[in-house]
């Protein structure tokens, strides 16, 4: 179950950025479970990774080896590595020496990645066998089976693509990204690898990750459960032929930042449209906020409300949850005479009191559509911020209850 269309976006491919995948049979036979993403010497990578404490052991290493000139990255699905311990660690170690010996690269220059159960032990071999045919399925079209190889309960593959060009040169942004639940981001999300092939500075494109983040991939929540694992990663190959991007202060770096941002929102809204049990697509808007940290927990605070989202899964217009929500909200000051509150453009409540003219049937109108935007103005600032969420369905419970089986 998901919401929207769900058609494969066509990403196309990065010049300098090679992509394979491989059935190891790590929890289930016949599906790409493995995946290795290669580039270009000249290239910059960056990273974002979860505030969970118990991060997976790849989390560790991954972080550990940002700086150490990467050229590899190893995923696997159907494992999480993480709950795991020093033999954990061990088996994320040896799987990326594994990849390093078969493709001459130093150890340290292979970043590895885990998605799927935690606290099980990760099938070292079972891994390490099927690397020599990822690496032999490696080409740079090969997005859509990359995109399969990161699922765990995802229901389809998500990418995103933006092409652009400037002075003559043509630019490509590509991603993909995994994710259905266990989604609310502390950094990113559970899985997203973008690539470009414009060239920019290294710690130019770990700043410009952080910036991103926070406007997409940190304002999604599925359930309010951050991931051991979660892990955005960026890599710009240089491949086009420009000269390095170090600031903001370009035409180029403005273009290549509005394109990155937009795949980046693409692929963690399709997260969203495809959370675990999903039937809408929600858009939290919380504005005239006192501070953006005051639009933020009102915000998530009504998206978490569980009778909030079952309100939303029965198309109940039922508009004292969500009042009820933010008045919980854990801000300085809530003045009650100045909130107000709309279903898309239905006034449900007017400075703290039900709007004039509302009626149940308007409420069930916007209730009944698949894509819903509560607005909340709190009239007491100019700040504003917006989270995309889903709700809560039959469906999430029954995926999450036999998630092991």
């Amino acid at each position: 179950m998901a919401t929207g269309s769900g058609e494969w976006a066509a990403v196309k491919p990065v010049k300098g950025f090679r992509l394979g995948t491989a059935m190891a049979g790590i929890r289930k036979a016949g599906r790409r479970d493995l995946v290795v993403m290669n580039w270009d010497k000249r290239s910059s990578v960056a990273g974002v990774f979860t505030l969970n404490r118990f991060c997976a052991a790849p989390v560790h290493l991954s972080r550990e080896r940002l700086i150490d000139d990467p050229r590899y990255f190893l995923i696997n699905t159907g494992n999480a590595n993480a709950g795991t311990g020093a033999q954990g660690m061990a088996a994320a170690r040896k799987t990326s020496s594994e990849l390093a010996k078969l493709s001459g690269v130093d150890e340290l220059q292979v970043l590895p990645f885990s998605t799927g159960v935690i606290g099980e032990q990760l099938p070292v071999n079972t891994l390490c066998d099927a690397i020599p045919a990822a690496l032999s399925d490696m080409t740079e079209d090969n997005w859509f089976h990359a995109a399969e190889g990161i699922m765990t309960t995802d229901s389809r593959p998500k990418g995103s693509s933006r092409q652009f060009e400037h002075e003559g040169k043509a630019y490509t942004v590509s991603g993909i990204s995994k994710g259905a639940g266990m989604i609310k981001p502390n950094m990113g999300t559970m899985l997203a690898y973008i690539a470009t092939d414009a060239a920019v500075e290294q710690s130019f494109l770990q700043n410009l990750l952080l910036d991103i983040t926070n406007q997409s991939f940190n304002r999604i929540t599925i359930d309010g459960d951050t991931s051991t694992n979660d892990s955005f990663m960026v890599v710009a190959t240089g491949a086009a032929g420009n000269d390095a991007i170090t600031s903001r202060d370009s035409a180029l770096a403005e273009e290549l930042i509005r394109n990155l941002r937009e795949v980046a929102v693409e692929l963690a809204q399709a997260i969203v449209r495809d959370g675990e049990g999903a039937t809408k697509f929600v858009t939290v808007r919380v504005e005239d906020a006192a501070s953006h940290q005051d639009a933020l927990e009102v915000a998530y605070t009504v998206a978490h409300s569980p009778l909030v989202k079952t309100a939303l899964f029965a198309s109940d217009p039922n508009w004292g949850r969500i009042l009820a929500a933010v008045g919980r909200a854990d801000i300085p000051e809530l003045l009650i005479d100045c909130v107000s509150i709309w279903l898309c453009d239905t006034a449900i409540v007017d400075c703290g009191q039900p709007a004039v003219g509302y009626t149940e049937e308007a409420g069930q109108q916007v209730m009944n559509q698949e894509e819903i935007l509560i607005r909340i103005s709190l009239g007491a600032g100019s700040c504003s911020e917006e989270i995309w969420t889903t709700d809560l369905s039959h469906e999430y419970v029954k995926i999450n209850a036999e998630y092991r089986t």
